[in-house]
């Protein structure tokens, strides 16, 4: 998301011929769509995105069970 944010403020930049990047060549400007395709890539083949995914999920889960204990008065358990 980072890079995305990044090479669309480099574009509007180059664009509008603003400050030192508008003399940039536009290989550079666009540098940063390239470098987050390849992340995009690399996050689903290895499963890092579905690994975040999961854990989020587990978390919710485990919130879940903890505020339905505390509304019956459970303590929460210790470990």
């Amino acid at each position: 998301m980072y890079l995305l944010i990044l090479g669309i403020g480099l574009m509007l930049l180059k664009y509008f011929e603003i400050g030192f990047v508008a003399e940039l060549s536009w290989l550079w400007v666009l540098a940063p769509f390239g470098l987050a395709v390849a992340w995009w890539a690399w996050a689903d083949t290895s499963g890092y995105t579905k690994r975040k995914a999961m854990e989020k999920m587990d978390q919710k889960k485990k919130d879940r069970l903890e505020k339905q204990r505390a509304a019956l008065g459970i303590k929460p358990r210790r470990r």
